[in-house]
């Protein structure tokens, strides 16, 4: 999904944000392999080339490690020249040579569910406590549930969204780019809300492409964390993608440190070849500019993101990742 044309226009649509695509074919050949990225320029990093913004993992479209490091050298030697402050990739298939010289800034977990098992060998394969109990409790409460793309179901996930940010000190993601992904995925792209006596409790927000749901953002109250909200909205989204005949359940990227995010996905039926270590590596030029741009975490920002009105924290959105 995050190869489409439609990542990249949402991406282009919200930020400008211009595609760049880096090939070892001939121009007069068919494209058989490449690797895709965008142009960031900003106040805070400079001019760098990422794979790809608000990506959970972007894979080179290649089909060795080898292959892969043919596109590396030219950009270690751009970053190298001034080109680019730093260029940073997000494979999972491949890892770099040594011999390129990348330093890793961070390592993730991926997960998945796989649609291909039974509904009822999901289910019971799912953590009992963490996931059927909550299923249940959650259909005990008559939570009552919604989907679809409207700008009312937008700003209902939206208000929970920035709650659920300001709790973990982060500055949500801006409206305009919520917009531009459904402008460009139109109908695959589903907002679910969980409600309770009317009041939103739980969001998520999940995108279809080919085979696969990707279940790319969530939210919810934190006053009423019992009520099962998000375990109710993604056992829908499970049971729908499964009759719809996808495949997989793609819950994205944590940080390892995030053992509570871990856990959460965890929790769920993983399929094996999906389980898989995402890697983040730099090609680092101006080291200050990646130290600023990961000072989100800390305790200043905190603090100031905990004492900010929400218009403000919404306003700083453009560089939440």
């Amino acid at each position: 999904m995050f190869h489409s044309a439609e990542w990249l226009s949402a991406l282009h649509l919200a930020y400008g944000y211009e595609p760049v695509v880096y090939t070892t074919c001939d121009p007069a050949v068919e494209l058989t392999s490449c690797s895709v990225f965008c142009e960031v320029k900003s106040w805070l990093t400079g001019r760098r080339l990422v794979s790809l913004p608000f990506s959970d993992h972007c894979d080179p479209l290649v089909e060795s490690s080898a292959e892969f490091d043919k596109f590396l050298l030219p950009l270690r030697e751009s970053v190298d020249g001034g080109k680019w402050g730093y260029c940073e990739v997000r494979p999972v298939r491949f890892e770099p040579d040594d011999s390129i010289m990348l330093g890793q800034s961070g390592r993730y977990c991926l997960h998945a569910i796989d649609l291909q098992s039974s509904i009822g060998a999901i289910f019971r394969n799912s953590h009992k406590s963490s996931v059927q109990r909550k299923i249940w409790l959650a259909e005990r409460e008559a939570l009552a549930y919604e989907e679809g793309n409207s700008e009312r179901l937008l700003g209902h996930f939206y208000k929970l969204l920035v709650a659920t940010r300001r709790r973990q000190h982060l500055p949500p993601q801006p409206m305009k780019w919520f917009r531009s992904l459904m402008a460009s995925f139109g109908a695959s792209l589903k907002i679910r809300v969980a409600y309770k006596n009317g009041m939103p409790i739980a969001s998520i927000l999940t995108l279809n492409y080919k085979n696969t749901v990707t279940y790319k953002y969530g939210c919810s109250d934190a006053r009423l964390p019992l009520l099962g909200g998000v375990g109710l909205l993604l056992w829908n989204t499970i049971q729908q993608a499964k009759a719809a005949g996808y495949e997989k359940l793609d819950l994205g990227r944590s940080e390892s440190s995030n053992q509570g995010l871990t856990a959460f996905k965890e929790h769920w039926p993983e399929s094996v070849s999906a389980a898989t270590i995402g890697v983040t590596r730099i090609v680092r030029n101006l080291t200050k500019a990646w130290g600023r741009e990961q000072s989100w975490g800390g305790s200043s920002t905190r603090h100031s993101i905990d004492c900010s009105p929400q218009w403000a924290i919404c306003s700083t959105g453009t560089l939440a990742e």
